[in-house]
């Protein structure tokens, strides 16, 4: 295994994307939940306990190589949210492009031919961490720390937030990523015995609502 291509997948210049999307910050921007550092962690921190263990447990699932459309009927299941969903297929197909080029192997060509308009973006995630060589906790790592990092960058540029302010809520927020982790990775241990139902389905409603909302605008900075 090498831990170098867990720095080129998690990387954010990694072509996959997710510099688009904010992970739910513009509209809680809008709504009055994140108006500075304190705010942005704590939503954060909540974002890291529902959807990123979430999309963690599902991307370290995959990283085992657990059926893919299991997985993806799974993640439909967690994702209440229209919006949200096309917005994680979106994301799916196209960091699938990228792993295709940079990875290119059978499983990530079958799961292209198997989803046209995209899987769901952490079942591609951890297809692609398979494909590059790593297991499910280095695909866990990078879903926990994308569900923090979108955020962070995006308020960056909805606030005028200092970007060293934002990366120290980052740093805080670490230990939490590694106790996530470890949970996503169990999850997923448990499925080859109880079957996807292992998997966690922490809710998260008010990214569901404001997903809702945020599509509905004319005029938006981020696609999500």
């Amino acid at each position: 295994m090498s831990r170098a291509a867990l720095l080129v997948l998690a990387d954010g210049r990694f072509p996959a994307g997710g510099h688009a999307h904010s992970g739910g910050a513009e509209a809680a921007v809008k709504a009055g939940r994140i108006t500075g550092t304190g705010t942005l962690e704590d939503f954060c921190r909540g974002r890291l306990h529902t959807a990123g263990r979430v999309a963690a447990a599902l991307a370290a699932s995959a990283a085992l190589g657990v059926d893919a459309v299991a997985l993806d009927a799974a993640a439909d299941a967690r994702t209440p949210s229209p919006a949200l969903r096309t917005a994680a297929r979106k994301l799916g197909r196209q960091l699938l492009r990228a792993a295709r080029a940079v990875w290119p192997c059978d499983e990530l060509d079958a799961l292209a031919r198997e989803f046209p308009k995209g899987a769901h973006q952490p079942v591609v995630l951890g297809v692609a961490a398979r494909a590059a060589g790593l297991g499910p906790v280095e695909a866990a790592y990078c879903a926990v720390y994308e569900s923090v990092s979108g955020p962070a960058s995006a308020t960056v540029r909805l606030l005028s937030l200092d970007p060293f302010e934002a990366t120290a809520v980052l740093a805080r927020l670490a230990p939490e990523l590694d106790r996530v982790v470890d949970q996503a990775v169990q999850a997923a241990r448990a499925v080859a015995d109880e079957g996807v139902d292992a998997l966690p389905a922490a809710s998260s409603p008010l990214l569901e609502i404001g997903a809702e909302v945020h599509a509905s605008w004319a005029v938006r900075l981020f696609a999500s």
